[in-house]
């Protein structure tokens, strides 16, 4: 078996803002289904939340370029 482990740390890195982005985005639409009228004040945070999520992810790519 050939390459680095920082790869599959990565991929395994990546699952959990994965499964956050799916909560995050259920959340919302649970929200908005509840009460369509907070929808102006759900997006934002839904957005913010989605972009964090993301920036871990972005952080273990980082990573796993660094540790090569």
């Amino acid at each position: 078996m050939e390459g680095n482990i920082a790869i599959l740390g990565y991929g395994l890195s990546a699952i959990g803002p994965g499964i956050g982005v799916g909560l995050i985005f259920a959340a919302y639409i649970n929200g908005v289904a509840r009460q369509p009228e907070a929808r102006g004040m759900l997006q934002p945070i839904a957005f913010l939340g989605f972009a964090l999520a993301e920036a871990l992810a972005i952080f273990g790519l980082a990573l796993a370029f660094v540790f090569r």
